[in-house]
């Protein structure tokens, strides 16, 4: 794909990744400076998102950032064929690599949205004393999404290989079918965020605010601790 923004600049394939950091940091900014003061003055009284839903706004931007990946794969390979180049997976495609833009931009907003709330999340359902074990247990999830994540590329490239067929995720991209996988992914994400609704459910009618009621509590204990005697 053509890579180039001006005629004598060319991004490197590795840097496409800044619009992701471009767009976290426009949707913190924009969350913290717009959003919020908004809420705040449409109900009349300090508020913002949950740390709930923004996890599910984040499911749902990743969901649609895949999904935004499958279509450019998929005419990136029609292309790529109608050009002649299904035998060639290095041959430079008629098409512009700002395609990936969007994709790269909702999937900051979903890092942002849902990094953050979780974290977020994770602080107010533990007690005060654990709260650093917050960012610990982020950190786990992300591993183990990592280690599920290459299960699922193992899986997929065994199961779309029998019968001596093509992989879907052929070193040649041409041939293969890496838009397949990528729609396989907003399925999956659909089920997770099912996933994520019922348990929100569940935890919303079990706890109705006992986290932010026990952290009060913990304030308070450590207020008195502090006075001194007398």
């Amino acid at each position: 794909m053509d890579r180039h923004i001006f005629p004598h600049f060319e991004i490197p394939a590795a840097s496409f990744s800044v619009f992701l950091i471009i767009a976290l940091t426009i949707w913190i900014a924009f969350y913290d400076r717009v959003l919020v003061p908004f809420l705040s003055k449409y109900t009349g009284q300090p508020r913002e998102l949950s740390p709930v839903t923004r996890m599910g706004i984040g499911l749902i931007a990743s969901c649609m950032s895949i999904a935004l990946s499958a279509i450019t794969e998929s005419i990136r390979r029609q292309r790529a064929i109608e050009e002649g180049h299904e035998d060639d997976p290095n041959a430079l495609v008629n098409m512009s690599a700002m395609w990936f833009v969007p994709q790269y931009a909702l999937l900051g907003v979903a890092e942002a949205a849902h990094a953050v709330g979780q974290i977020e999340f994770l602080y107010a359902l533990l007690p005060k004393s654990m709260s650093s074990i917050a960012s610990a247990m982020y950190t786990v999830g992300a591993a183990v999404s990592s280690l599920i994540g290459s299960i699922l590329v193992s899986g997929v490239n065994w199961l779309s290989s029998t019968g001596g067929k093509s992989s879907w995720l052929s070193s040649n991209i041409n041939r293969g079918h890496l838009d397949y996988y990528f729609w396989l992914l907003p399925f999956l994400n659909l089920l997770n965020f099912l996933h994520f609704l019922v348990i929100c459910w569940f935890y919303e009618a079990g706890n109705n605010g006992s986290s932010r009621s026990r952290h009060v509590t913990e304030d308070k204990e450590c207020d008195y601790r502090l006075l001194p005697e007398s």
